[in-house]
């Protein structure tokens, strides 16, 4: 490589560390705007909740500890790891779910850019490893895990995909009311 292109790469990394800055600064702003995105979102998907699925209610009890204010970057981990499963969920046998695609995609891509951004702002190592070794973690974790076997036990059908809308939009609604205390 010539000096020039060494001259460029130095002028370049400085500038994508400050705007990775100036990101990580405004992360709970974005943060809400994406919560109250994606809520909107979910209500398009779908319309009103099925009169019939009302005897299929699960109660999945949300692990609300996860979100309890230990450390700002803690908490961004276990938003990020939320994030992660309900992508995953929606991300699975949704031929049942009737809703509407485009909504459902851009739900999946907003769900995926937030993804991105906290994994370069809230990613570090000490962190995420005193977090894996987290009860929290595991209680999180076992919560998706109800979910996902609901759906499978249900075959991803109509009504078990609309009670896991609703408990999604549960979950938006915890880390909204979260990230607007932090």
């Amino acid at each position: 490589m010539n000096a020039f292109g060494l001259i460029q790469i130095g002028l370049i990394l400085p500038s994508i560390t400050i705007i990775s800055c100036l990101q990580c600064n405004h992360l709970p702003l974005q943060q809400r705007k994406v919560i109250e995105n994606s809520l909107r979102l979910l209500d398009k998907m779908g319309k009103k909740f099925p009169q019939q699925c009302l005897r299929e209610k699960m109660p999945f009890r949300f692990p609300t500890q996860v979100l309890q204010p230990r450390q700002k970057e803690t908490v961004g981990v276990a938003i990020e790891e939320i994030f992660r499963y309900i992508f995953y969920i929606f991300s699975k046998n949704l031929t049942l779910a009737a809703w509407d695609g485009t909504a459902l995609d851009q739900f999946q891509n907003g769900l995926y850019m937030q993804i991105e951004q906290l994994e370069t702002c809230v990613t570090k190592k000490h962190i995420q490893h005193r977090w894996s070794k987290e009860v929290n973690r595991l209680k999180l974790k076992k919560y998706f895990q109800k979910i996902d076997c609901f759906l499978t036990d249900k075959q991803h059908d109509l009504c078990s995909w609309e009670i896991s809308r609703v408990e999604m939009r549960k979950c938006l609604q915890l880390i909204d009311k979260m990230t607007r205390k932090i």
